[in-house]
């Protein structure tokens, strides 16, 4: 499979529960520049952060990390990287892999697999990844969001309730075991091609969409597809808070 796609990653410097987090110190490197750097070892033919603000160019110039500014108004992450794909010059067809800014473990292989999986399925305008869930906190948890697919792996529907629903052992409350065959928990690495991402900020938002709070359901909404790769273990931890900031240095450390 060919390995020519590129790695966009949006950062944005505002960030309510820890300011500055695209920025943030972690074994010597600023964030956004350590997701770059695994990134690259995906094999990208290219990696580019898609900064809202002067201060994370600086810091990706700096690092020899390539960077562009884009307009700091953006509504959502697609909508910047739709607006870097107009600052590149990129065509409808190239595979571009959204790392988000916040992943500095993020697994190379992971990025090579949702490409991949994009560009062996002519039938889909984006791709993602998944992996089963082992935990049945984890399964009735909202924030951790689920999928369920087809046989030949295209998204039926993402939610943060627990799907699909166990009729029988839910049927009395909590359930004392996970269902079969195990759930899966949607990884949030998405792929899409150029065209579709330039595209997409324009597509009304779904209702699905607003209750879930789930963006990617605009895409099913809209009657276009979303190829799902099974993954065989969950990712790394991603960086939302203070605590796991710390605990990603942590694991630096220790590593």
């Amino acid at each position: 499979m060919s390995q020519d796609f590129v790695v966009l990653i949006p950062a944005r410097l505002g960030s309510s529960r820890l300011p500055d987090k695209p920025l943030a110190d972690i074994a010597g490197l600023p964030m956004v520049v350590r997701v770059a750097r695994q990134a690259a070892l995906s094999g990208a033919r290219q990696v580019v952060v898609a900064a809202d603000d002067a201060r994370i160019l600086d810091a990706c110039v700096r690092h020899g990390v390539a960077a562009v500014l884009t307009r700091s108004d953006h509504p959502s992450g697609s909508d910047r990287l739709a607006e870097a794909c107009d600052l590149l010059g990129m065509s409808d067809d190239t595979v571009v892999v959204n790392v988000q800014g916040d992943e500095p473990l993020i697994d190379p292989a992971l990025v090579r697999a949702v490409a991949e999986e994009l560009q062996r399925r002519n039938d889909c305008v984006m791709s993602t990844a998944a992996h089963t869930i082992a935990s049945l906190d984890d399964f009735l948890n909202p924030n951790v969001v689920k999928v369920v697919t087809d046989r030949s792996g295209t998204a039926l529907y993402f939610s943060r309730a627990p799907i699909a629903w166990w009729r029988d052992g839910m049927a009395h409350g909590r359930p004392a075991a996970l269902p079969s065959p195990a759930p899966l928990r949607h990884i949030g690495v998405y792929g899409y091609r150029a065209g579709f991402l330039r595209r997409f900020p324009a597509l009304e938002p779904a209702p699905l969409e607003r209750t879930e709070s789930l963006e990617q359901l605009r895409t099913l909404w809209h009657g276009e597809r979303i190829a799902v790769h099974l993954s065989d273990h969950a990712p790394g931890p991603g960086v939302d808070t203070a605590e796991d900031l710390e605990r990603v240095r942590r694991m630096l450390r220790d590593a």
